[in-house]
């Protein structure tokens, strides 16, 4: 079940809200949450629910035995068994696959690769269980006492197969004290259908032209269909992901929950270093402080910094998925971040703004070809045509778009930006000035807003109706 289809949206989320807000005054209302966090999560992955628990009972009592300071043994078994189980259903068969090209140099006889079923959001209750032991080991929490609470803070549907990564540290209270009123509630609802809007209106149109073009042969791309491409998948990606997390975020401020901002207009970035402040935060957050800075992060020698972000990034690229294209990107990345650290990043910092908002995003757009493309060879390929090398051009920039992408790379671009935003708070402040009745302002501008989200709403529940291209992407991830 997603957040974009029918059946949650008018079935799910309407029995959702309905069952927190008659149970909101009692002290057992995260019991409802968790049925139907289960539910949710059942609808999609059946009999796999069963692992998630397996996981929730064991950290359960691990995190009891963390709690009663039994030494470092209950948190080191505790995180290898999380991993253990990480690697089991993502990497196995990655492994087996590698080890296999390595013994056929050799002429050994191979392994049989036995492909395991991904589960979905296995990447991201994982890491949050991880990040419940260690906040417990470091005291900066208590252990849960609580099956129930624990178990809806790894398993609440609103985060659980998209994120945004939730620390325990951040919502350890809010699972107990949370509240809601109309003010919030106006806002979940508001930030939801922003979100719904990037997913359905502006990805997925854009998708749609990415697909088209990494499903053909990149040599019959020409040079100019191939960058269009890469770029309108660049943007499929931020407004997919961050549409999810503001989707999330809206749930969660419905629900009483404030969960912590996952995307902050990435591509306005000037460097490689920002670009991962502003990108996917709590999974950059987690990595921080689960990681790097137990590894000695920037109080160590430069080149065991430089180690550190080798090993972050090699990680994150890996966390992404079970392939060597997600772990060129990942190492992509950390080679600029160790560049940028060495001195580059003073250099940069003294060119004019436009040139290093071009450099941030050539090598964004750039990297990302690996992360779409489905192998090695094919992002070569791609990025050879990318630079008009080899290409026979049997595929033209007019033959890979319409006018519906051509609107949504236009909207996408202003949106990246947050143009319209500054546009019309300078609209604001421009009227304000010139008004005497700056609340009759403010109204006028309020109740645009609400049309406006109206109007957003009805046309994705349009698309949505019509059977629209609508793709899962996190089913890689």
């Amino acid at each position: 079940m997603v957040f974009s289809s029918p059946i949650f949206l008018f079935l799910f989320l309407p029995i959702t809200l309905l069952l927190v807000f008659l149970t909101e005054r009692y002290k057992w209302r995260n019991i409802p949450l968790l049925i139907l966090s289960i539910f949710f999560y059942v609808f999609g992955e059946g009999e796999l629910i069963l692992l998630m628990f397996s996981s929730i009972t064991f950290n359960y009592f691990i995190g009891i035995k963390i709690g009663k300071n039994k030494g470092k043994w209950p948190i080191t078994i505790g995180i290898f068994i999380n991993i253990l189980l990480l690697g089991i259903f993502k990497y196995s068969s990655f492994v087996i696959e590698n080890v296999n090209h390595l013994l056929a140099v050799f002429n050994v006889h191979q392994i049989e690769n036995v492909h395991i079923r991904l589960p979905i959001g296995i990447s991201f209750y994982t890491f949050q269980a991880v990040s419940y032991l260690i906040d417990v080991y470091r005291k900066e929490n208590d252990a849960q006492k609580s099956y129930v609470d624990l178990a809806l803070y790894i398993c609440l549907f609103p985060q659980l197969i998209a994120g945004p990564i939730v620390r325990y540290k951040d919502v350890a209270l809010q699972l107990r004290t949370r509240f809601t009123n109309s003010h919030k509630f106006y806002l979940g609802i508001e930030r939801f259908i922003i979100g719904l809007g990037k997913k359905v209106i502006l990805a997925n149109s854009l998708g749609s032209c990415a697909d088209m073009v990494f499903d053909v042969n990149a040599n019959t791309l020409s040079s100019s269909a191939a960058w269009f491409g890469i770029c309108c998948y660049s943007m499929q990606l931020y407004f997919d992901f961050s549409g999810y997390s503001d989707m999330a975020i809206g749930l969660g401020k419905m629900m009483g929950f404030d969960f912590l901002e996952n995307f902050h207009f990435p591509y306005k970035a000037k460097s490689i270093r920002e670009f991962w402040q502003r990108w996917h935060i709590s999974l950059s957050n987690w990595f921080r402080d689960y990681l790097y800075i137990p590894l000695g992060g920037n109080r160590v020698s430069p080149k065991r910094v430089y180690l550190n972000l080798f090993i972050v990034f090699f990680l994150t690229g890996l966390w992404h998925g079970a392939s060597w294209n997600f772990v060129v990107w990942g190492l992509l990345h950390g080679l600029f971040m160790i560049l940028e650290r060495v001195g580059f990043g003073k250099v940069l910092a003294r060119l004019p703004g436009i040139i290093q908002h071009f450099y941030t995003l050539f090598l964004v757009v750039l990297f990302w070809v690996f992360f779409r493309a489905v192998d090695i060879a094919a992002s070569k390929h791609f990025l050879s045509t990318l630079a008009g090398i080899g290409n026979t051009s049997d595929y033209s920039f007019s033959m890979i778009t319409n006018l519906e992408i051509n609107i949504a790379f236009i909207l996408g671009v202003i949106l990246s930006f947050n143009g319209f935003n500054i546009a019309i708070k300078k609209l604001m402040v421009r009227v304000l000035a010139n008004s005497d009745d700056t609340k009759m302002v403010k109204a006028v501008f309020k109740n645009v807003k609400v049309i406006f989200l109206l109007i957003v709403f009805l046309y994705c529940i349009l698309k949505i109706a019509a059977g629209s291209y609508n793709p899962f992407i996190y089913f890689r991830f």
